[in-house]
């Protein structure tokens, strides 16, 4: 399956106000994709209405969130269904930092609904770290069912390695994220986790021209499957 697992909706601040749920899913049938995940970042209130936008499309979706830890190191966090991942960000949400939006100065944060109508706008700036470090972040991701990795290893903004130096074994991830493919072999040779971990190419996506052609595919069961079943290979079987 041809996958992006990291772009941003309109609910995320430094994204466009064009990135609405059905015009990501639209985009992505363009681009030949099979399966996304919106994480916006801290929130994952955009999630219910990109997984209708999705299943209108025909697309797999995942729910997912970019947590920003103490360190303002980024987290992709995936997890099986939408009840979870509202049940996360319920969690999240205290946590971040109370620090007001100012939308002339970091954009909007709007929700939206299925129809891509605006549904309110979030007050509190969602791209602030929150308390919790990777270690916890990990353990609450963990204890609501879902799977994380660093974001985008290969960047030196919120990088887990351009903040730490390297990605601690002890944290137990099973696989890393690239921004740019090009860098894996680098990354491999160089960090011993990356050469031990499967290995996610995903394009953080703030704009609709961002989102990734369908040159990055995961593998699953070649049965015909349902939605929960893509849930549960890709992220049970391969991403943890």
């Amino acid at each position: 399956m041809f996958y992006d697992l990291h772009m941003h909706s309109c609910l995320s601040p430094c994204a466009e106000d064009e990135m609405t749920p059905n015009n990501i899913c639209n985009m992505a049938l363009i681009k030949g994709l099979e399966l996304i995940a919106v994480t916006d970042h801290n929130s994952v209130k955009n999630c219910a209405a990109a997984s209708a936008a999705a299943a209108e499309a025909g697309l797999g979706f995942i729910p997912g969130i970019e947590v920003t830890t103490s360190e303002e190191i980024h987290l992709i966090c995936l997890f099986p269904d939408l009840e979870k991942a509202m049940a996360f960000d319920a969690v999240v949400k205290p946590r971040i930092l109370p620090i007001k939006n100012r939308p002339d100065i970091f954009g909007n944060q709007i929700y939206m609904d299925e129809n891509d109508e605006e549904s309110g706008r979030e007050e509190t700036l969602l791209i602030s770290a929150t308390d919790l470090d990777v270690s916890g972040a990990i353990a609450l991701v963990r204890e609501h069912g879902g799977v994380c990795y660093p974001a985008h290893v290969d960047r030196p903004s919120n990088g887990i390695i351009a903040v730490l130096g390297d990605i601690p074994a002890e944290y137990g991830f099973g696989c890393v994220e690239y921004n740019d493919g090009a860098n894996e072999a680098d990354y491999r040779a160089r960090y011993p986790v990356c050469a031990g971990a499967r290995t996610v190419i995903s394009s953080d996506a703030h704009r609709l021209w961002q989102i990734n052609e369908a040159e990055n595919s995961l593998e699953i069961d070649d049965e015909p499957y349902s939605g929960a079943l893509v849930r549960n290979n890709l992220l049970f079987n391969i991403l943890k």
